[in-house]
């Protein structure tokens, strides 16, 4: 893995994504065990919550990832996916404490298996994807880097690289699929009736909000609402740069948000993973603590 360490990337790119030269403070330091904190959490909540589910499924529909070239049937049964889930944890503690540069890795093999296992009947969760991200950059982090500044400045680069291109791509993704008829507001009029359908299965009713009867009501709104969508995504790879960062966040959290209202669609770990990297949280926490410099290497 040392390879990673050379890592070669144009100079106006690798210095605002990989800052190695800077001084690590302590509030960098907390802020970013904040963000492994809140992927273990992600990775402890999938392990149980999937591993009870996979026990009741009986059959493969669609095989992902790995489950391409294995039989995960074996799952299925004798309460395999619990041990997988207790494998899943323990490896990710393992990671998240240091005890040994493979932590993150073992965790990483056990995540992909329980998703392929929960998810062979069909509907792809993205928040799922993206905690599963989150683990391999972490994984190859410390695989490549150990316990050191370098560790935290790869995995917190290569998140923001990770958000910037996934977002980015996907809004010229739509603009190639349907074209700059995307932004129609007759579209979002077709999402709302949809998800009422749903709403309206589980809860029994559907009663609109005041986005969504704005946007009904009015097909310049709905558009302008979707035009702000795709922007949001078009523009998210000025995460790259520290400049435009924050603003960059602020624009695809307020997209999150907006889909939230107008399409009862939550994205609650993309808000949450998003949240907790992309700010400068470590020049706030140094403000009430009184010493800030770690040294480089520690």
């Amino acid at each position: 893995m040392a390879f990673l360490q050379n890592v070669r990337l144009p100079q106006w790119l690798y210095s605002n994504l990989f800052d190695y030269e800077a001084e690590e403070t302590k509030g960098d330091f907390y802020a970013f065990k904040f963000f492994e904190l809140v992927v273990l959490v992600y990775v402890i909540q999938f392990a149980w919550d999937w591993g009870f589910y996979i026990q009741k499924i009986s059959d493969v529909v669609l095989p992902l990832g790995m489950a391409n070239y294995i039989d995960v049937s074996f799952m299925f049964h004798h309460n395999i996916s619990l041990v997988n889930a207790a494998i899943m944890v323990v490896a990710g503690l393992v990671g998240f404490f240091r005890l040994n540069k493979y932590g993150y890795a073992v965790c990483l093999v056990s995540f992909h298996l329980h998703y392929i296992s929960r998810y062979c009947l069909g509907e792809i969760s993205h928040g799922s994807n993206l905690v599963g991200m989150a683990v391999l950059l972490l994984a190859l982090a410390q695989w490549s880097f150990g316990n050191t500044k370098n560790m935290r400045v790869f995995a917190l680069g290569m998140t923001y690289f990770y958000f910037g291109f996934g977002y980015t791509s996907a809004g010229i993704c739509k603009l190639i699929a349907t074209g700059y008829t995307w932004v129609d507001g007759s579209n979002l009029w077709m999402w709302i009736y949809e998800r009422s359908v749903d709403v309206t299965s589980k809860q029994g009713f559907f009663e609109p909000n005041l986005l969504q009867e704005w946007a009904l009501s009015s097909h310049l709104f709905a558009t302008l609402t979707l035009l702000f969508g795709i922007l949001a995504e078009l523009t998210a790879f000025l995460i790259w740069f520290k400049k435009t960062r924050t603003f960059s966040v602020l624009i695809l959290l307020g997209m999150h948000i907006g889909i939230s209202i107008s399409m009862n669609i939550m994205f609650m770990e993309n808000i949450i993973i998003m949240f907790s990297v992309m700010y400068p949280w470590g020049r706030i926490i140094d403000r009430f603590l009184p010493s800030q410099a770690m040294g480089t290497h520690k």
